[in-house]
């Protein structure tokens, strides 16, 4: 197990889909442990293989006190809205009111190939989306609306 160096936008990993996990190897088990690892830090909710460099699906969570991860998410229900802050461990000391569903409910599976469901609202429910969105080549920038993201965007080029 090792706690990994996140990578941060403009990095290329972020903006690229993650593969399918087709087999559970070695490699993915050490994924698992060191994304489990990573994220358990004060502040931190969730967090995603290729925010490590890896492009694989699978990301791991923070949400009040219980750790967890999920290979091969795919966002199956999303209900109700919510708009509130947001920030990225990818995009360091940025945080910005975001929309997205208040209730998500992700599928997957876990390292035994077992269906794995995760559900929730508000906080857990932001979680899956953006954790999701990153497997998906998306970062939360690209959610703000036109105004915020021109400032997000000039603040990172300027830092």
């Amino acid at each position: 197990m090792a706690i990994r160096e996140i990578r941060v936008v403009p990095d290329p990993v972020l903006r690229t889909p993650c593969d399918e996990i087709k087999e559970i190897t070695p490699a993915v088990r050490r994924l698992v442990d060191d994304l489990l690892e990573t994220v358990d830090d004060p502040g931190r909710a969730g967090l995603s293989a290729n925010q490590i460099g890896v492009s694989l699906r699978a990301f791991s969570y923070n949400i009040d006190g219980k750790i967890g991860y999920i290979l091969n998410p795919v966002i199956e229900e999303t209900s109700g809205e919510q708009y509130g802050d947001e920030g990225c461990l990818s995009v360091p000391g940025l945080w910005y009111k975001t929309r997205r569903a208040d209730y998500a409910r992700v599928r997957g599976i876990d390292l035994d190939g077992k269906e794995v469901v995760l559900e929730g609202h508000g906080l857990m429910g932001r979680m899956l989306q953006h954790e999701c969105d990153h497997l998906d080549g998306h970062v939360y920038l690209d959610r703000l609306e036109k105004e915020e993201r021109r400032a997000a965007l000039r603040y990172m080029r300027n830092r």
